[in-house]
């Protein structure tokens, strides 16, 4: 009889290259719930589900989701298997995210092109400058 693997904090800290300190911000946040064990119940152990919700979570923040979006997420899968309104729930959160990632690289491009005009605008003066010759005012 097969028996469920468990993980310590170190070795799900080794495994996603994370801080312990890191594995209980999940936890604290509810992403992750380790059983306890040992002398007064000191030590995590935590499951293959505990495993599987950290690696979701962690993809969720490589896409840029927030910790938030990403137990709201999670938690889908936890509740009765019905794929359509996860589904649905999961393509909401992705367009809301792509709408503020489009924002963003709106509001990036417009800074980029006013730093290049301040840039010309600068090279000009300092040209002007130069020519002027050392003690001019432009």
């Amino acid at each position: 009889m097969a028996t469920n693997p468990t993980y310590t904090i170190s070795d799900l800290a080794r495994e996603f290259d994370l801080t312990t300190r890191a594995i209980r911000f999940y936890e604290d946040m509810g992403l992750l719930q380790p059983q306890r064990a040992g002398p007064g119940g000191r030590n995590r152990v935590y499951s293959a589900r505990d495993r599987t919700r950290l690696k979701l979570t962690l993809r969720a923040k490589r896409l840029g989701l927030s910790l938030t979006e990403a137990k709201d997420i999670i938690e889908m899968y936890d509740s009765p298997r019905d794929t359509g309104p996860q589904l649905r729930k999961f393509l909401t959160v992705l367009a809301d995210h792509q709408r503020q990632l489009e924002e963003q690289m709106a509001d990036l491009v417009a800074n980029l092109d006013e730093v290049k005009v301040h840039e010309k605008e600068a090279r000009a003066l300092l040209a002007k400058a130069e020519k002027a010759g050392p003690g001019a005012a432009p």
